[in-house]
C-alpha cells in the first residue's frame, strides 16, 4: 500500500491527527514531570490542537501557537487562545507560562537555537518547559528524504547513521538530535535540567495490523529505555526548569 501525506509534510511534518496509544504514554510522561493542574500552557506548535484537547481536563488556560493557518483554525475549539506565528518570535511577554510544550517541532524551525532561547524567555521562573524531539540514532528517519529533488515519503531506514554532509543532502528538511547538540542549545539560558532521557514511539500500526508481535514490540522496547539501548530511541524527552535568579 502507497503512504499518502500532506502537501506541507515535507516543511512541517504531519500534524497528530489521531490520539492513540503513543500520544496517551506521552500524555502520561509529561504529568510525571510537570504540574498540570491550572496551569498556564503553550504548546509551541500546536498542530490540530491534539495535546491542548487533552490538557482541558487539568487546566482551562490552554494557548497555542501554529504557523500553518489551516491548522491553526482546526485547533481553536481546543484552546483559550490560537494564534499563527513562528516559534522564533513568540507574541508573549517574559515570564508568562508554567509550561512550554513542544511536541516534535523544534527540528522543524529555521532557527532551533532561537526557537529554544524564546521557549526559556516565555516561561515563569521555576516553571518548566518540555520537549520531545528526534533522536539522531534511532534507525529510521520518518520525515521521508529528497532523492534527486523529489521529496519520497516515508520511513527511511539508516539515514541518521550517515556523516553529516550526506545525510543534511538527503534530509536538508529536518533536523535530528544527539544528546549534545540538544542540550547545547540551552547552554547560556537560565534553565536547568531536570530530565532527559529518550523513549520509543507508539507502534500502534504494527499492534493494529499483527496484535499480539505488536504489544511484544512494545513490553520489549519499552523495557529497553531503561537500558543502554536507550540510546536508539525514537525521541528524546528534555526537561527543563526555568531558574529564578
Amino acid at each position: 500500500m502507497s503512504q499518502t501525506h500532506s502537501p506541507k509534510a515535507a516543511l512541517r511534518g504531519e500534524p497528530g491527527y489521531v490520539w492513540r496509544s503513543g500520544q496517551e504514554r506521552r500524555l502520561r510522561m509529561i504529568r510525571q514531570w510537570i504540574h498540570l493542574e491550572n496551569a498556564l500552557i503553550l504548546d509551541n506548535g500546536c498542530g490540530l490542537g491534539t495535546y491542548l484537547d487533552h490538557f482541558a481536563p487539568f487546566t482551562p488556560y490552554r494557548f497555542g501557537l501554529e504557523i500553518e493557518f489551516d491548522r491553526a483554525v482546526r485547533a481553536v475549539p481546543t484552546a483559550t487562545g490560537i494564534i499563527q506565528g513562528v516559534g522564533e518570535h513568540l507574541p508573549f511577554a517574559a515570564n508568562t507560562f508554567d509550561f512550554v510544550f513542544s511536541n516534535e517541532v523544534i527540528e522543524h524551525v529555521q532557527d532551533d537555537a532561537r526557537y529554544a532561547a524564546e521557549m526559556v524567555r516565555v516561561t515563569k521562573p521555576g516553571g518548566r518547559i518540555l520537549i520531545f524531539c528526534p533522536n539522531r540514532w534511532y534507525p529510521v528517519e520518518q520525515h521521508g528524504i529528497f532523492w534527486r529533488g523529489q521529496y519520497k515519503f516515508g520511513n527511511i531506514p539508516l539515514v541518521n547513521y550517515l556523516p553529516d554532509k550526506w545525510r543534511n543532502q538527503l534530509a536538508p528538511h529536518v533536523r535530528t538530535y544527539t544528546r549534545r547538540t540538544l542540550l547545547e542549545l540551552f547552554t547560556g539560558l537560565p534553565v536547568e535540567i531536570v530530565y532527559h532521557g529518550r523513549i520509543f514511539g507508539g507502534y500502534d500500526n504494527i499492534e493494529y495490523r499483527w496484535p499480539r508481535f505488536g504489544r511484544f514490540l512494545k513490553r520489549l522496547l519499552y523495557a529497553a529505555e531503561k537500558t543502554p539501548l536507550a540510546v536508539l530511541g525514537l525521541s528524546h524527552l528534555l526537561v527543563l526548569e526555568k531558574q529564578t535568579k
